[in-house]
């Protein structure tokens, strides 16, 4: 039990990290902006508008509030993971596709507006592809890791 849970945690954490990391990155280029604004901006979700002008220390705070989100999402997928049927646990892309469809709708239509920017997307077909393509890119890494981690501590 405490070698599962420990493959649990290292998945939750890892795949947060790096899928967290690589979703900043993502945003970077689909908005065309740097990667330490779009960080201001996540923290904007928290402290409203005005961080958007601030400097380092908030884009630090958004690329730590990134971080937890994207391992509690990571932790939420590996809690649910083992649940899966065997064949669909299996495929990165099928899981990791359906978490970042999830994880998309989530973030798009409740955190966003519940946040303090107040912000609903403004919905294009290019922007909604991108933005699809790069939740499909978190939740497959989500997947890959979980897998991978998850996998080595039952081993």
């Amino acid at each position: 039990m405490r070698i599962v849970l420990r493959g649990w945690l290292r998945a939750s954490v890892m795949g947060g990290l790096v899928a967290g990391s690589v979703d900043i990155g993502s945003a970077a280029v689909i908005y065309h902006a740097s990667p330490l604004l779009i960080m201001r901006a996540i923290a904007g979700g928290l402290l409203g508008p005005g961080a958007l002008g601030m400097g380092l220390a908030i884009s630090l705070l958004g690329l730590a509030l990134q971080w937890a989100m994207s391992i509690l999402i990571a932790a939420i997928f590996c809690t649910v993971l083992p649940w899966l049927p065997r064949r669909l646990r299996s495929s990165v892309l099928l899981t990791g596709c359906g978490c970042g469809l999830v994880v998309f709708a989530v973030m798009q239509y409740v955190v966003v507006p519940l946040s303090a920017l107040h912000r609903w997307p403004h919905v294009t077909i290019p922007w909604l592809v991108e933005n699809l393509l790069a939740m499909a890119l978190f939740g497959c890494i989500l997947a890959s890791i979980a897998q991978r981690l998850m996998d080595d501590a039952r081993a």
